[in-house]
């Protein structure tokens, strides 16, 4: 698709969009966006700018991730928390260049699920970290890339 064209027909409909009233000007796109915690190069940096550092390993964190990532580009993820009052779902890889991946708010008792592809740098855990009734927990698995991580 020629990029000139999709960037065009992007600002459009976000100008129509602020024009009718349905997006207001500085919040367009997202409320927030923690830059500390999403840039950190270290996993101790990015769970403190985050805050999910000293969480408690918990099992009612259920995690799906393949042993073996033939594709470390396309790696699929799927999370649940079981832990009542849920607020948040957070992935991290520890030896990503940046190892916070995404992070998931839930409001309203929406069910504290996610399914998504990520991408590894190498072979490392996946941390699912969660908040709930202010609190942190955590629970992991490893996988293990074969070929085409985000380091090459």
């Amino acid at each position: 698709m020629n990029q000139a064209r999709r960037t065009f027909l992007k600002g459009t409909a976000v100008a129509v969009a602020m024009l009718s009233g349905v997006l207001k000007v500085g919040k367009a796109f997202a409320l927030e966006w923690n830059s500390a915690a999403f840039t950190a190069k270290k996993l101790d940096e990015a769970l403190k700018s985050s805050g999910y550092e000293g969480a408690a390993a918990s099992d009612d964190i259920l995690i799906k991730v393949p042993e073996i990532a033939e594709n470390g580009a396309l790696v699929p993820v799927e999370a649940t928390s079981n832990i009542p009052g849920t607020t948040s779902i957070a992935i991290f890889s520890d030896k990503n260049p940046n190892p916070m991946i995404a992070e998931f708010n839930f409001m309203n008792g929406a069910e504290p699920f996610i399914s998504v592809r990520i991408k590894m740098a190498e072979t490392a855990p996946v941390r699912i970290m969660v908040k709930a009734n202010g609190k942190v927990y955590t629970n992991s698995r490893d996988v293990k890339v074969t070929a085409g991580g985000c380091g090459g």
